[in-house]
């Protein structure tokens, strides 16, 4: 079973859980906006990604320069994204121990 960690107001992450539907594949549906993940599942998702914690983040959002993030460390970077679930990247599928950012949604269909 896959688990789409998922923001319904996003097209990528809408288009991602589409594609996942369409190929009739079983998942589980992660708001985390709505239910915001801690350290250990972001480690988790971090080491299934095989990136750091940089790379799943988005540097864009007002909330990643307001909190002076450029060049933090991993570990401020990952509080980050505890205490602001914003700034993870999305959407991020997993499968087993591996995972994938949706972006673009296509890159999903690597899973199955």
């Amino acid at each position: 079973m896959l688990t789409i960690y998922h923001n319904p107001r996003c097209s990528k992450s809408r288009q991602t859980l589409a594609l996942i539907e369409e190929n009739n594949q079983p998942v589980s549906i992660v708001e985390y906006l709505k239910n915001p993940l801690n350290e250990n599942e972001i480690n988790d998702l971090l080491q299934a990604l095989s990136v750091k914690p940089i790379n799943m983040m988005r540097v864009k959002e007002a909330e990643f320069k307001e909190q002076n993030l450029k060049g933090a460390d991993d570990q401020t970077l990952i509080n980050a994204m505890v205490n602001t679930p914003k700034l993870i990247e999305r959407p991020i599928v997993v499968s087993n121990n591996k995972a994938i950012i949706g972006r673009p949604p296509e890159n999903v269909l690597t899973l199955f």
